[in-house]
């Protein structure tokens, strides 16, 4: 797949998520405001009918008292020998001209309920006198009604709050309600007087730790002339419960974004897979032009050998054996470097410890590889100062890893400047052995640097015929010195030189 195409689907892919996250996100919030809305219109509601139920009872209140007051007057009545008052009232029972029979209770004040029941009742024609005692029954029914209301006007705001809107009746009418309209959360609340200091509150209602927005206000006895009381009411979980109302969507946004995680992973996957294929590519090109080339050289020797006048000279003899014998050293290096690849697909590669002495080891690489950089107009020293160079390694593959570090100092060399390589040795925190490699070429840009160990990758300055390769000469450093219990770590001045630093645990006496 091309990579135009992938980054394509990406974007795709991308846009289709986020706009998909953003809808649950927004249809999320839309619906959290709506749950508050509805909360807090259900709450007012509620806060509202407690206070008609308190009005309510302040009116029962009163009229209680009244008709207390209408029964004792009856009861004095008789306790003085007059005549008892029928409290259900008088009675009349007639017949109209049509033979419609009929029945009228008059009720009123006790006396003048007395007075009416002193006098003869009719069962006929229910005359002029009758008609007066009920108008005036009327009036004196009106007259009380009107001096209940008034008393109530004038003096309920002397009964004290706490007597008119007790708080048993105040946390009952509240939880009823609350309960009526489906809010069954609990709450505290509290009853204040106009300079909002509390009358009573429950247990945990503190106003002081409490946000403003959070607390409803009633007010109570609003036609009170002068006392003006308030209640207010505050709900401790109330964002659990419109929380919870819309918790079911909690789980669509969860597996959102895991799907939005795992596209994420699978996009980068499938980069690396493409990088890695790519990688994959370029080596098996390098492979073939470097196999190609020395296997052209030993079949252009082998016709020579044919030819008889070639066979009659010993010189040129020599000169093909030579042939022959360098590229069939440069053919089975190339494949002791494809060979090392197979490593990479291993969990552990097999490894042969043994006790060395490093400075040995490094002194021999440093005389055989010294008559190559000499050929290119360079010198190479060796500083081998470690006191106690005794590693446990395996000797093949340390030396392998020298080595190459010393071929990219060759290959990536300055046309400019005459090649100069260093390999130092020394102690270091007592314990550890200190190898660097350094050279004076062209250098590793910055953005190079994190990705030179990776299998396959080859800086673009590379890439050309003298310095063609598989990309897997650092990648088998890196793994063969964590293999031994080291560290590698690399420093590079694009166009003045690189320096690799190798630590190994040293051997204890």
């Amino acid at each position: 797949m091309k990579k135009q195409t992938i980054w394509i689907l990406t974007v795709l892919m991308a846009v289709t998520f986020v706009g998909l996250l953003l809808l649950q996100i927004m249809y999320m919030r839309n619906m959290i405001t709506m749950r508050y809305d509805q909360f807090n219109e259900g709450v007012r509601h509620s806060l509202n009918a407690v206070a008609v139920h308190l009005d309510q009872d302040e009116t029962r209140y009163y009229l209680e008292q009244d008709v207390n007051s209408l029964e004792t007057s009856a009861i004095l009545a008789q306790y003085r020998g007059n005549p008892v008052p029928q409290h259900a009232g008088i009675k009349y029972t007639f017949t109209t001209s049509t033979g419609l029979n009929a029945a009228l209770t008059i009720q009123g004040n006790a006396s003048e309920i007395n007075k009416l029941q002193m006098q003869p009742p009719t069962s006929l024609g229910f005359g002029r006198r009758n008609n007066t005692a009920f108008d005036n029954n009327y009036l004196q029914r009106k007259s009380m009604i009107d001096e209940i209301i008034l008393n109530i006007i004038t003096s309920a705001g002397e009964r004290p709050i706490i007597e008119r809107a007790t708080p048993e009746l105040v946390q009952k009418y509240l939880r009823t309600e609350l309960d009526t309209l489906g809010i069954k959360v609990p709450f505290e609340y509290a009853v204040v007087n106009s300079a909002g200091r509390p009358i009573y509150k429950s247990a945990a209602f503190n106003a002081e730790d409490i946000p403003a927005d959070d607390i409803f206000h009633q007010t109570l006895f609003a036609h009170d002339p002068d006392n003006h009381y308030s209640l207010q009411v505050y709900f401790p979980t109330k964002s659990d419960y419109i929380f919870s109302s819309v918790s079911f969507m909690v789980p669509s946004l969860a597996f959102t974004l895991i799907l939005l995680i795992v596209f994420v992973f699978t996009i980068i996957t499938a980069f690396r897979q493409k990088k890695l294929t790519e990688m994959k590519n370029d080596f098996i090109n390098n492979m073939t032009h470097e196999f190609k080339t020395p296997i052209s050289s030993i079949s252009l020797a082998a016709q020579m050998l044919s030819d008889q006048s070639v066979r009659k000279s010993p010189a040129m003899l020599q000169q093909i054996s030579t042939v022959i014998n360098d590229e069939t050293k440069r053919l089975r290096f190339q494949v002791e470097k494809v060979l090392q690849m197979s490593m990479f697909e291993r969990q552990k590669a097999t490894l042969r410890i043994q006790e060395v002495d490093a400075n040995v080891v490094i002194y021999n690489i440093v005389n055989t590889f010294k008559l190559k950089v000499e050929s290119y107009g360079g010198k190479i020293n060796a500083l081998l100062d470690a006191e106690n160079a005794i590693v446990k390694v395996d000797e093949m593959h340390f030396t392998n890893v020298i080595f190459n570090l010393l071929d990219n100092a060759v290959k990536y060399r300055r046309e400019d400047v005459p090649l100069e390589l260093t390999v130092t040795s020394k102690d270091i925190s007592g314990d550890r052995l200190c190898i660097t490699v350094s050279d004076n070429g062209i250098g590793i840009k910055k953005e190079d640097l994190k990705k030179i160990f990776e299998k396959f990758f080859r800086v673009s300055t590379g890439n050309v015929h003298n310095v063609k390769g598989f990309g897997l000469g650092l990648a088998y450093v890196k793994k063969m010195v964590t293999e031994l219990g080291g560290d590698i770590s690399v420093e590079s001045v694009y166009g003045d030189g690189t320096t690799f630093t190798i630590t190994l645990p040293l051997m204890q006496d």
